[in-house]
């Protein structure tokens, strides 16, 4: 009887519900403390992530596609002020005027902008001022969210789930851009010396699609932004994708036989993007007496085969999947494939074939915040997945990320895809 009554008492007891993600915006009743709750949880991975910078390291630019630490910061911050406290607390008083056009990106429908290259001279604020900034707004949104009106909180909660999923985003880049920062630093100093590539367990073979018509996009409750609906239909060839990502170790193969200088293997950009930057390997990669070693977020380490590449820019890795026979999967069979895969996510953003367009159907937000993912439609390719540096509770199968073909400062990588025989 005792045995039966603990193990009844274990039964008992609630598990804690993780602080994010936050439950559905569509959930109700509204719970405003889980909501306070994802908040701050969020609001701290950003400072936990900035913490090991000094202000020297959190004022640096290392080129026009990264921003500083500190912007990241103050921009996450603004985006709370912006969107969410000025229309919607009565009488609002700005924490200062001049931070609107100081840290807006690419909000022109918000109001005129810093030019994105001098994000890195705009050493004033400090970064304690900027500290400052971050706390205030803080205790203006969790009074927000603990005292607004009911008739006024499912609006409230709308536009707090997609601040916090735009300052994960921002997380994310702080790394990849202090990490492109670094690597140009001859110190080659590290972010973290303790931080470690997670463990990787890969099977070989793949995952055969059948073909035929399926459907893509996200469907149901949860977050998501608005470029990953409407939910439709696609019909699909039959394909096989491999269930293991690209490795250091096949890269190097590729390296050893031209794989760099074979103009046959590239499309006409990629070659030209290839010839003119140099490239020989991929990015952060440099090679001393015969030996191969990249640029990581604990400083230059000697490059483990067994790891998946990153840092390969699209061009990159189409020359590699042409080299290897194979293919890069469109956006439709990753997603269809997504359960099967091995280390799908945690590891390294896939490159697809597949252009970054609207799906069918497809209209923006109205106002300001349609500029999140709309306008960027055009001349970029989709990554699926996640990687290294994506906050937890951030991704899911449907999510779109998307880049450049020539980018490659992010932690971007491959799996391939083979049709046929």
């Amino acid at each position: 009887m005792a045995a039966t009554a603990t193990a009844q008492a274990r039964e008992e007891v609630p598990v804690a519900r993780p602080a994010f993600p936050p439950p559905p915006a569509t959930a109700r009743p509204i719970d405003r403390d889980a909501w306070i709750a994802a908040f701050r949880h969020v609001r701290d991975e950003t400072e936990r992530r900035a913490a090991p910078l000094s202000p020297e390291d959190q004022q640096v630019q290392s080129m026009a596609d990264a921003s500083p630490t500190k912007w990241h910061r103050a921009h996450t911050t603004w985006f709370f002020e912006q969107f969410l406290l000025q229309p919607m607390v009565t009488g609002y008083t700005a924490f200062d005027e001049r931070f609107f056009f100081l840290f807006n990106s690419y909000y022109v429908q918000a109001g005129p902008r810093a030019p994105r290259i001098s994000r890195g001279l705009v050493t004033r604020p400090t970064c304690d001022e900027v500290a400052a900034y971050r706390a205030h707004i803080d205790r203006a949104v969790a009074a927000l969210i603990a005292e607004a009106p009911a008739d006024k909180l499912a609006e409230i909660v709308a536009t707090l789930e997609i601040g916090l999923h735009h300052e994960q985003q921002h997380q994310e880049l702080m790394l990849t851009d202090i990490l492109h920062a670094f690597a140009q630093n001859p110190l080659l100093p590290a972010y973290d010396e303790s931080w470690r590539w997670p463990a990787l367990s890969q099977r070989p073979g793949t995952v055969a699609l059948d073909g035929g018509v399926t459907q893509m996009g996200h469907a149901g409750e949860g977050f998501h932004f608005d470029n990953e609906e409407p939910r439709h239909d696609v019909l699909l060839r039959p394909v096989g994708l491999s269930r293991a990502l690209v490795t250091n170790g096949e890269w190097l193969e590729f390296m050893q036989d031209g794989g760099y200088a074979k103009a046959e293997l590239w499309l006409s950009d990629g070659f030209v993007a290839a010839q003119s930057e140099g490239w020989e390997a991929p990015g952060y990669w440099r090679q001393r007496d015969g030996v191969w070693s990249s640029m990581t977020l604990a400083g230059l380490k000697p490059v483990d085969p067994a790891l998946p590449v990153t840092h390969v820019s699209y061009y990159e890795a189409d020359a590699f999947a042409r080299w290897a026979g194979r293919d890069l999967p469109t956006e439709a069979e990753w997603e269809a494939a997504s359960g099967s895969l091995d280390a799908a996510f945690g590891h390294v953003w896939q490159w697809t074939r597949s252009a970054y367009s609207a799906y069918p159907g497809y209209r923006p937000l109205p106002g300001a915040l349609g500029e999140y993912n709309g306008k960027f439609m055009v001349s970029q390719f989709v990554l699926r997945g996640d990687s290294v540096a994506t906050p937890e509770g951030h991704s899911r199968p449907t999510y779109r990320n998307f880049f450049y073909p020539h980018q490659r400062w992010q932690f971007t990588g491959l799996r391939l895809s083979h049709y046929g025989a």
